[in-house]
């Protein structure tokens, strides 16, 4: 019996003038995959991924989601539908805590966002949640740092700790490697095999090496068009995706 897609994306368009940031995209994610997209610097990832959260609507084609046609709903709906999202540039409170970050982010998902008087350190299972989730992404022991004074690897760590916070079904990572040296890059790795059991991942990424260490699933992006998708071995043995993109990479 074949399990119904998590995520499809159906030719797909969306224009900035005489360019075409995605050309009839196609896309399909299985649950419980980690699908990686991938492709060379100004193939459209980005555009895509901002289709899929809702960040851009496209011209034409659809978006279809655990079932749901999301192609016209706001950030917001998806959200609640179970689809989160990292971005390229570190997105945290950098004048709060650790703790404090991932609070507000639980707030939000319980829907408590606008209670302005009433202390965050209050609620204490609230609190709790937030310890939870930071030991989760390997901050544990930071708990009390604030945001800006971390290193730019816990920054990402805290990134996905605040998409985890809404438990999400999907979830969306724009190059969450970028910017690391091999150590940091390594754990980062080993956090999001650790999330597989947990969530589905749809990640771009630019380092090939923790593409094939990750991912079920690639698919290849080149001038707004999927050209290529499939399991890890037939990618990197594809003729045309060498071609496009991989070359001496693989």
């Amino acid at each position: 019996m074949s399990t119904a897609p998590l995520l499809q994306v159906k030719d797909l368009v969306k224009r900035f003038g005489a360019l075409a940031a995605t050309d009839h995209a196609k896309l399909t994610v299985q649950p419980g995959q980690i699908h990686a997209l991938i492709g060379p610097n100004g193939a459209g990832k980005t555009t895509l991924i901002h289709q899929i959260s809702g960040a851009l609507h496209p011209d034409a084609g659809h978006i279809v989601f655990d079932g749901h046609d999301v192609t016209h709903q706001p950030i917001h709906r998806r959200v609640h539908r179970g689809l989160a999202r990292s971005y390229q540039i570190t997105n945290v409170f950098l004048r709060l805590s650790v703790l404090d970050n991932l609070a507000l982010a639980l707030q939000a998902v319980d829907g408590s966002s606008l209670r302005f008087w009433k202390a965050a350190h209050a609620e204490a299972q609230r609190m709790e949640r937030a310890a939870a989730v930071a030991r989760r992404v390997g901050l544990a022991q930071r708990l009390d740092a604030l945001a800006g004074a971390l290193s730019h690897a816990e920054q990402r760590q805290l990134e996905v700790g605040l998409a985890l916070a809404s438990a999400p079904k999907l979830l969306l990572l724009d190059e969450p490697l970028a910017g690391m040296g091999p150590d940091e890059s390594q754990r980062m790795v080993e956090l999001l095999h650790s999330l597989r059991s947990e969530t589905t991942l749809l990640l771009v990424e630019h380092d090939m090496d923790a593409v094939f260490q990750l991912a079920d699933a690639i698919s290849v992006l080149v001038f707004g068009k999927v050209i290529a998708s499939g399991a890890p071995a037939a990618i990197r043995e594809d003729a045309e995706v060498r071609r496009a993109y991989l070359g001496d990479e693989v």
